[in-house]
């Protein structure tokens, strides 16, 4: 083992170089013993081009997809295993959240429009302006609170019960994926090439860290203790850990292709990549691959189902939601 491989083994959920360990096994989603197990696959009919983020509403057995390009957000039945509902006529649909307290979905579009919708007809009864691509929508688990990155450089806050904007930090550069850790928000802006930590509730960047040679951060998790976070590069395809608190990078490896969503789960993290497969990191390695579909590259993890699902886009074959059972490391 190289000196770089043996300083990386002393972290935990540690990720090393390429070329440290030995290529992952793959799988297909169908294989019995692939990490991730095929349980499901839910038609998408009438849905063409990219397909963004989901939600999920798990005491109404409900997802929530966002069709970007189809200017739609279905509105899924998970028992049934189809599409019950169909909100059209939107420009580009990218973000979207569930409010379980109030029953509204949220849906936040490329026009800069962040809509609310009530759940017994999907009647819209809120509609707020950012400017311009409101993107990424996470729900503040303090509080119920929206928050929405946009335009060239925004966090907005918003309260759903008034419909109006709480608060806003601004900065350089769209907001991709970002991550919210109490009144902090770990941002990445590929434009600008960097990582922010953001105070929120201060109303205020507080660190910028340079992307460096990498490139295209747009996935981004916290891991369980909050002391690190982990980045999806798409160039080069790299996986970064970064300290919380100094944005120092303590590991990097290599990994699949076109990533836009990264999930933590216990000690090992899924990497979901439009190259048309997921990585399963654990252990200082690549631990699995798992075969999905050419540009299904955006899922939802859901930890209290155990379930991954992945949105395959339509190449060939009708879009659908893959429903991923996600097996117990070691199972």
């Amino acid at each position: 083992m190289g000196a770089a491989c043996r300083l990386l083994a002393l972290a935990p959920l540690i990720l090393t170089p390429a070329g440290c360990t030995a290529s992952a096994p793959s799988f297909k989603a169908t294989d019995p013993g692939s990490p991730l197990i095929l349980e499901q696959t839910i038609p998408l009919p009438d849905t063409q081009g990219r397909i963004d983020h989901l939600a999920v509403d798990p005491a109404g057995g409900r997802l929530f997809v966002a069709e970007v390009a189809n200017g739609t957000v279905d509105i899924v039945d998970l028992k049934a295993g189809k599409v019950a509902y169909r909100i059209a006529g939107l420009k580009g649909p990218q973000g979207v959240a569930w409010l379980p307290g109030s029953h509204q979905l949220v849906v936040a579009c490329d026009d800069g429009n962040v809509r609310f919708y009530d759940q017994k007809d999907w009647r819209e009864i809120a509609n707020i302006s950012l400017g311009s691509d409101a993107d990424d929508a996470r729900v503040d688990e303090r509080n119920g609170e929206i928050v929405v990155g946009y335009g060239s450089g925004g966090l907005a806050t918003i309260d759903p019960h008034t419909h109006s904007i709480v608060s806003r930090v601004t900065f350089t550069g769209h907001p991709e994926g970002f991550a919210l850790a109490g009144g902090r928000a770990y941002v990445n802006v590929p434009d600008d090439g960097t990582v922010l930590a953001v105070d929120r509730d201060g109303g205020k960047v507080m660190a910028r860290w340079p992307t460096g040679l990498h490139r295209l951060n747009f996935p981004m998790a916290i891991d369980p203790s909050g002391r690190t976070i982990l980045i999806a590069y798409r160039l080069p395809a790299t996986l970064m850990r970064l300290d919380a608190h100094t944005g120092e990078t303590l590991a990097s490896l290599s990994i699949c292709g076109d990533s836009d969503d990264l999930f933590v789960d216990g000690d090992r993290a899924i990497v979901v990549c439009g190259a048309g497969h997921i990585d399963i990191v654990r252990n200082d390695r690549v631990a699995a691959t798992v075969e999905t579909g050419g540009g299904g590259r955006t899922g939802l993890f859901v930890p209290a189902l155990r379930t991954l699902f992945v949105a395959v886009p339509a190449r060939g074959k009708p879009a659908a939601i893959w429903v991923l059972r996600v097996r117990e490391a070691g199972g």
